[in-house]
């Protein structure tokens, strides 16, 4: 079935479509994006909660069958588009929302928080993995870069599990609803270029078991000895540590 080839597992449950199309819209919305729209089960929703609705969907047959199924609604434009590549920033401030493939979900997520201030919040539904590691703490096995990346962007919250039931067809794993708020802590804490910050950070967790001293040796030498962080793993390290240490290097 041609559907099945983009990974799509569409959510059907009438209850969990409700929680996350008002964990999106707590009030009415000027305008919701939602990536992946699918058939249109959570679309309908979100229509009752938001003046406009943009409907991104790669699937040439879904957004066609959309389009069809809205006909007549001028409240809803339905866009044929890879959310990987179209410009999610270009219908100004909105509220991004969708059940993101699972292949994708990352990249997409990174895409959506690169946006700041033109997010006013988001709520994705993706693989609870994948969403525990996005809110995991300091310390906590599932920490790591995504942790940092994603929460140097927003307040971000895991609101509540959806399990394979809930769709169609079933997908293999549970799956999770999160609630992102931008907030852009790497202003906060002195980060004049993010990108380059990620890049430092990436490199703390290059090799997630060894000790920052380890992998960081190669790169910076004797600069980071004498560090108090250089014998902890960059696990154990908070984004304000991550921040402190970076400044340390560029100023």
């Amino acid at each position: 079935m041609a559907r099945q080839k983009l990974g799509q597992h569409f959510l059907i449950r009438g209850s969990v479509l409700e929680r996350i199309a008002r964990a999106a819209c707590p009030e009415r919305e000027p305008l919701i994006v939602e990536i992946g729209p699918g058939r249109g089960a959570l679309t309908t929703h979100l229509l009752a909660r938001a003046d406009r609705v943009v409907a991104i969907e790669i699937d040439r047959y879904l957004a066609l069958r959309l389009m069809q199924m809205y006909a007549g609604e001028r409240r809803l434009e339905v866009v044929e588009a890879n959310a990987l590549e179209i410009d999610l920033g270009q219908w100004g401030p909105a509220t991004i929302t969708g059940n993101l493939p699972y292949y994708a979900a990352t990249a997409i997520l990174e895409r959506v928080m690169a946006l700041g201030p033109l997010v006013r919040r988001g709520v994705f539904l993706t693989q609870k993995e994948v969403a525990e590691r996005i809110t995991a703490s300091p310390g906590s096995r599932d920490y790591g870069y995504l942790s940092v990346a994603m929460q140097l962007s927003a307040d971000i919250e895991l609101l509540f599990e959806v399990s394979p039931t809930a769709f169609h067809p079933p997908p293999k794993v549970d799956s999770a609803v999160l609630r992102f708020v931008p907030h852009d802590r790497a202003a906060e804490l002195g980060i004049a270029d993010r990108l380059d910050f990620l890049r430092f950070v990436a490199l703390c967790f290059r090799q997630k078991r060894k000790i920052l001293r380890n992998n960081l040796a190669a790169q910076y030498g004797a600069a980071v000895e004498g560090w108090p962080e250089v014998s902890m793993r960059a696990e154990q390290i908070g984004i304000p540590a991550f921040a402190a240490m970076y400044r340390r290097l560029v100023t």
